[in-house]
């Protein structure tokens, strides 16, 4: 299956007596980079995990194209690519194996060319085989966004992409999003680091306690007029 738009539509999830969402509504078009921002507790991963089929909402529907979790199941999250804080990686297999397993799983075509690229992508092809307990958070960073984008997802869902990256790979990480919104992916990406994203987004989302709030088009940075809608 395949679709182009990703639609959120009265959104909401409780954990017992704590509300993590409250009615979000959003939508997202094919070649969109959205931002999502708030403060810590605001939501943003609870969202990013209901995007992912990871975490069923409460209440509200989110649709993919026209298709719901329900409806279209394995065939859509083959569709869906995440990083989150757990990186998903096997620490006691190494770089290679690691990108190799999870091309089995699903299914690239092409698995040895496609991961040979992926660990040039990430800067360690020299380190295939090593095992990946011996990296830098940095460079777990990095193969772990290879590892989300082996499959060449539709939906592209980014917890603090920027985690451990210094000044090149992250200039690299934009770029490479760039090209994955040239791609006509939808891109969804929680950050704190404002001014690196600032002149890649295409809109923004900002979550404070659990709800959307409107953030001003007009006057400041980016981090001036988050600040202006979170203080």
């Amino acid at each position: 299956m395949d679709f182009t738009r990703l639609t959120l539509t009265e959104v909401s999830r409780h954990f017992g007596r704590r509300r993590a969402l409250t009615r979000v509504s959003l939508s997202c078009d094919a070649g969109e980079v959205i931002g999502l921002l708030g403060p810590n507790g605001a939501g943003k991963s609870t969202l990013l995990g209901i995007l992912s089929t990871l975490v069923a909402p409460s209440s509200g529907e989110v649709r993919y194209g026209e298709a719901t979790v329900r409806g279209a199941g394995a065939a859509l999250r083959a569709r869906i690519g995440l990083l989150a804080h757990d990186l998903h990686l096997y620490p006691e297999l190494t770089a290679g194996e690691n990108l190799e397993f999870f091309a089995r799983l699903y299914r690239v075509a092409d698995a040895t060319r496609e991961v040979a690229a992926a660990l040039d992508r990430a800067g360690l092809g020299e380190r295939r085989d090593d095992v990946v307990s011996g990296f830098s958070r940095g460079m777990r960073q990095r193969l772990a966004l290879e590892r989300a984008l082996l499959h060449r997802p539709r939906l592209v869902l980014l917890d603090e992409p920027f985690t451990g990256l210094d000044d090149a790979a992250t200039f690299a990480l934009v770029e490479r999003l760039r090209g994955l919104r040239g791609q006509g992916c939808i891109l969804m990406l929680a950050t704190h680091d404002l001014e690196t994203v600032e002149g890649l987004l295409d809109r923004v989302a900002v979550l404070r306690d659990g709800r959307l709030v409107e953030l001003s088009g007009a006057g400041g940075s980016l981090r001036e007029r988050f600040r202006a809608v979170t203080r």
